[in-house]
């Protein structure tokens, strides 16, 4: 049967999507037990004729995190979410294969359908963790757990820290410069590789304001990625964002967090370590810090450089996104401050004041890969 799927399969399959020891098997009894070694056997699998691999890490020995390692015969992409404790895992592997369809017949290109199942699949294991069918070793998970009247289908509930790495911020006036509308910058930026959006329009109004976000929801829906807006709470409820974020002088996050509810995202600006404390206590999911160089884009905002970074890192228990005058020229040395909860940085300029967004994200994703790798 192996060897039926090794010669006549896989080299007419789009994508295959073993686990670690089925991977393992395929290759002859391959040891698969760390990230790296996962990497070698989807590079391996790939070889043998698939388009697409992707070894998922549900079973990866000693981790916290459940860890999928896709591959398209170029790059890497470690797709990296928590690990749920649950025993009702039974039809994971079909679901995420199904869902990988249903998004691949949607349009989808293959990296966005498998972060779109795969964040399916979490949000369903995590939902239907604790309930109980049968007594055998292994129950099932609820498939329509989205049908629940107090769930929003599609919402990307369980925040991913690795959503940070690319952390585009939008500006209308740089996007008016280039004559683009936002809908079409974040497009772009998504499918350049940024891996979080955030919306912060602030000269638009109210009304025009809430259409664009509406329709830059969906584009990030279809990619399986966050949105969240800055500031304005109003228009997060209203187009259903995946969370907002704040600045000190905003909305206390306590209140945010009762305004939006638990299962939103709240990220919070923080320049010292007391305020990255103080967000910690208040319930934030992740924190802003910087600016970290100079910047345009906010009038008087009093830069920390990488030292204050480094400090405000080592004193929150919330990851960190850098932002602040970050492009592809400085990327490299924010990230080398190696603290481990720096997850990312936040770019505006370095993304949506360029002719092109999406060479700018790809080069600048590019870079921010080859530097976490070699840390």
């Amino acid at each position: 049967m192996v060897s039926y799927c090794r010669e006549r399969l896989l080299p007419i399959a789009d994508i295959i999507t073993p686990n670690v020891k089925e991977a393992s098997a395929l290759l002859g009894g391959a040891q698969i037990k760390t990230v790296a070694e996962m990497r070698s056997a989807a590079k391996l699998l790939h070889e043998m004729g698939p388009r697409f691999v992707l070894v998922k890490g549900g079973d990866l020995p000693n981790s916290s995190e459940s860890v999928d390692v896709f591959f398209d015969g170029k790059e890497f992409h470690e797709l990296r979410s928590p690990r749920i404790a649950t025993r009702n895992t039974h039809g994971t592997g079909c679901t995420l294969a199904s869902c990988i369809a249903a998004e691949l017949a949607k349009g989808s290109s293959m990296l966005s359908a498998v972060k779109v199942a795969k964040r399916f699949v979490d949000n369903a294991l995590d939902y239907s963790k604790n309930m109980v069918i049968g007594t055998g070793r292994q129950g099932p998970f609820d498939h329509f757990f989205c049908l629940n009247k107090n769930l929003q289908s599609s919402r990307c509930s369980i925040f991913n820290p690795d959503d940070l790495f690319l952390y585009a911020v939008t500006d209308s006036r740089m996007n008016k410069k280039w004559n683009r509308s936002i809908v079409d910058a974040v497009k772009a930026a998504i499918e350049g590789g940024a891996t979080i959006i955030q919306l912060r329009e602030k000269e638009a109004e109210t009304r025009e304001f809430l259409e664009e976000a509406k329709s830059c929801v969906g584009i990030c829906r279809s990619h399986g990625v966050c949105l969240l807006i800055n500031d304005r709470i109003d228009i997060a409820l209203a187009c259903d964002a995946d969370g907002v974020h704040v600045g000190q002088s905003d909305m206390p996050v306590d209140q945010v967090r009762s305004l939006l509810g638990p299962d939103k995202i709240i990220g919070v600006s923080c320049k010292t370590p007391e305020q990255a404390h103080q967000a910690w206590k208040d319930g934030a999911d992740y924190i802003g810090s910087g600016g970290v160089f100079p910047t345009n884009t906010k009038a008087n905002n009093r830069t920390i450089g990488l030292d204050g970074l480094e400090t405000v890192c080592k004193a929150s228990k919330l990851p960190v996104v850098a932002i602040g005058g970050i492009g592809i020229s400085n990327a490299e040395s924010v990230m080398q401050i190696n603290a481990p909860n720096l997850k990312g940085v936040a770019v505006v300029s370095a993304l949506f004041d360029q002719e092109c967004v999406f060479t700018q994200a790809k080069k600048l994703h590019k870079t921010l890969k080859e530097t976490t790798r070699e840390m």
